[in-house]
């Protein structure tokens, strides 16, 4: 009685974690984070439960003899964990109270990184510094280890320093592809996968024919090597698309007039959830034939579903923004679920075989199990899309799925309304952009099985890594740094970049870097069951299988490289390529000459210097005049933001200047002086407006040094004009720089008709605008 009481109260003192590990693993799970004099107490309530165990079971003798050998295994088990050094009670609280504390604060970002979101308030930047900035921003993964956070369950121990990101700390067994059966799934999923994979060949699955189709070498050479072929269809609703691939051409793809949910071959669970959950997106419209998709969200999944690349240059916050997202989640958790569905009825099948036989028809995985990334800007953006998964899981009100640590997401996640700054007067199209929690430092990683979603869970146990460009790009590091890791990205075979335009005003430099480092060769295991892995992913094929989806406002060089040069996807790549036919410059409401002058490059390289000499020795000199005061020049690029800065400085111009990284009380300063005149020239950068979008005040002329990235940009800097004095407008001027290769920005701008004389012609253009009518 009194070893049974001490048994007791042993377990009284553990943890709910420990106390289950108990019941389900015995102590040596437990043995290496418990002190020496508690393991030596559990060990004699082991053999105390043993001793009562065989009393009750003298009947059988066979079981008998069964049980001896095993219990002895984990005696010798128990004691060689004796020699490992023990941890302190004190973590296994920590650990237990982990999911509880879920509003718990990450550490914040420095001043460095609040400067990579463009907020004015981050500083002034050095006067005396050459135009490295940028490159300084580029350098943000060489934070202190403190401040990489977001990842997973990272923390700091004085003694160990910072936990490895990537190490998978709690729910590993509930979570586990490699451990869990499809025990919970509902007979029809269950008959719907054996149906599946008795016609594994002719299933007519996209997501089967994509993944299990086997490549020959030849035909991995030939995309390799060889151009693409392409060929142009107009469809209703996206417009003008362009089909290119390497391979031999495919059938012709037609949108469909209605879809009919079962024949898109979701998950079972998505057939219901998906309707109801787009039924409010649906409502909002008045003709809707589709009673389950928009005419757009029917031609985009049309096209994602067979697994082609996308390139999609027309997502608006504004318009379409929700339309496109509630879009790619559904086919991002459409393929997250027939894959862990695969995995989980192969391992019943393995379960249930004779040992000793080797079958290759098990081959369902890839070398890390993360295969969807999505690349967002924000975090708003990442707590709709995790909301959208959470209303696509859950069946009815009756059957709502397990969300761990969701309290701690909508803390770090969510937006406080108060924060927002009252009757602040911005454009409709800045609100839906900057919308709640604007933070672009986060990466969260996503585990989804069954009936559960695990947020922040460990990248190398997550189904879906949600992250922005600066978050990859801390935990990728730059070559010869000792603490950096991307294989995780070994076997994404979805890439979904949504929003890329924004990135153009953040650091593209750090998208260009995590493209460079997908789906490369692991540099470790990481515990993988190669007899599980597919051959593509063996052969390291993943990239011709990896479908990226590319979502933009507008079409721009750097995107479209992104789209030609990082994606080998054998399905082939689909592209809208609309061009516009009017442009934004019919949205200036002032009457004033816009004169368009060409410079003359030789080649793509030499823009940069060709137009700055072409500025300083034509268009300069035409300002200099005391008359022409109160110029604002526009400069969409901060590396020549800062040329201009130091050549007006040398020239000892009367100037101020303004960039995102100016602080507050410079902007007033600076507008200021530029309202009553004490300043003749004001340099503004492009990335400054796009985050404030001051309306600057006293402008009578104003130049483009280039083209804005954003045509409606245009036209709101032409019509802040009207905010200044009227009886003025006879001397208002507008000068804009461009050359042949400017010709998308251009066409935005002026539309293709005057793009096309523009090109052609090597004169000046002279436009007058009256009012909203050309």
């Amino acid at each position: 009685m009194g070893k049974r009481r001490g048994g007791r109260e042993l377990l009284r003192t553990l943890s709910k974690k420990q106390r289950r590990h108990l019941r389900e693993f015995g102590e040596d799970v437990l043995a290496c984070s418990l002190p020496a004099n508690r393991l030596l107490l559990l060990l004699l309530l082991h053999f105390c439960l043993h001793f009562q165990s065989e009393n009750s079971d003298k009947s059988s003798a066979e079981s008998d003899s069964e049980t001896e050998p095993e219990q002895a295994s984990v005696y010798h088990k128990l004691l060689a964990t004796l020699k490992t050094s023990p941890e302190s009670e004190s973590e296994e609280d920590d650990d237990e109270s982990e999911s509880e504390e879920a509003g718990e604060s990450e550490t914040e970002m420095d001043s460095e990184e609040s400067q990579e979101t463009g907020e004015a308030e981050g500083g002034e930047e050095d006067e005396n510094d050459i135009p490295d900035k940028e490159e300084a921003k580029d350098t943000a993964e060489q934070m202190p280890e403190e401040e990489q956070a977001n990842g997973a369950y990272t923390s700091c121990d004085p003694s160990h320093g910072v936990i490895e990101e990537f190490t998978d700390v709690k729910h590993e067994s509930e979570f586990s592809l490699e451990t869990n059966f499809m025990e919970e799934e509902s007979e029809d999923c269950n008959a719907d996968e054996r149906k599946s994979s008795t016609s594994q060949v002719f299933s007519e699955d996209p997501f089967k024919q994509h993944m299990d189709k086997e490549m020959e070498e030849k035909e991995v050479e030939k995309i390799s090597t060889l151009s693409k072929s392409s060929s142009q269809m107009k469809w209703p609703r996206l417009g003008q698309l362009t089909f290119s691939s390497t391979l031999e051409k495919h059938k012709t793809l037609k949108p469909d007039k209605e879809v009919d949910v079962k024949q898109l071959h979701l998950h079972k669970p998505l057939e219901v959830t998906w309707p109801k959950v787009n039924k409010q997106l649906l409502s909002s419209l008045n003709k809707t034939s589709d009673p389950c998709f928009t005419p757009l969200q029917r031609e985009l999944f049309c096209i994602m579903n067979t697994y082609r690349d996308l390139f999609y240059p027309e997502r608006t916050a504004l318009t379409n923004g929700e339309e496109i997202r509630l879009a790619y989640c559904l086919h991002t958790l459409n393929h997250v679920l027939k894959a862990n569905a695969q995995v989980l009825s192969n391992n019943a099948k393995r379960r249930d075989q004779k040992p000793g036989i080797d079958n290759d028809d098990y081959r369902d995985q890839g070398l890390t199990r993360p295969k969807v990334l999505m690349v967002v800007p924000f975090r708003e953006c990442a707590l709709r899309i995790v909301h959208i998964f959470i209303r696509l899981l859950e069946v009815n009100n009756e059957r709502k799925i397990d969300v761990s640590n969701k309290k701690r997401f909508k803390g770090e996640f969510g937006s406080n309304p108060e924060e927002k700054p009252p009757n602040l007067k911005r454009p409709e199209d800045y609100e839906a952009v900057f919308a709640g929690n604007i933070d672009d430092h986060f990466r969260i990683g996503v585990a989804i099985l069954q009936k559960s979603m695990r947020l922040y869970a460990p990248f190398y146990s997550s189904d879906i890594i949600i992250a922005s460009p600066l978050g990859m790009r801390t935990i990728i590091g730059a070559e010869g740094e000792k603490k950096r890791d991307f294989d995780f990205l070994s076997s994404i075979e979805i890439l979904i970049i949504d929003q890329a335009d924004i990135y153009l005003m953040q650091n593209w430099e750090h998208v260009l870097h995590l493209m460079k480092h997908m789906n490369l060769l692991p540099l470790d295991s990481h515990g993988v069951d190669f007899s599980r892995v597919r051959m593509l992913n063996l052969n390291n094929w993943s990239k011709y299988y990896r479908q990226t989806l590319l979502f933009s406002a507008l079409q721009d060089p750097q995107i479209n490289s992104i789209f030609n040069k990082h994606c080998f996807n054998y399905m082939g790549q689909v592209a809208v390529r609309n061009i516009p036919q009017i442009g934004s410059i019919s949205h200036v409401v002032v009457q004033l000459p816009h004169v368009f002058r060409r410079l003359e490059a030789e080649n793509l390289t030499s823009v940069i210097d060709t137009r700055f000499q072409f500025f300083v020795d034509k268009v300069l000199p035409e300002y200099r005049d005391a008359i022409m005061s109160h110029t604002l020049i526009y400069v969409p690029s901060y590396f020549d933001y800062v040329r201009l800065r130091n050549y007006f400085k040398k020239e000892e111009l009367n100037f101020v200047h303004i960039c995102e990284y100016t602080k507050k009380a410079g902007i007033c300063r600076a507008r200021r002086f530029f309202l009553k005149g004490e300043r003749q020239f004001l340099l503004l950068t492009e990335r400054f407006h796009f985050y404030k979008r001051y309306t600057i005040k006293g402008i009578r002329n104003l130049i483009f040094y280039e083209l804005p990235t954003y045509s409606h940009f245009y036209s709101e800097i032409c019509n802040m004009m009207k905010a200044t004095a009227s009886g003025m407008d006879a001397t208002w001027t507008c000068t804009v720089l461009y050359s042949k290769y400017d010709a998308q920005k251009l066409a935005a701008v002026v539309g293709i008709d005057r793009t096309a004389q523009m090109l052609q012609s090597k004169k000046n253009v002279h436009l007058f605008i009256t009012g909203e009518n050309e």
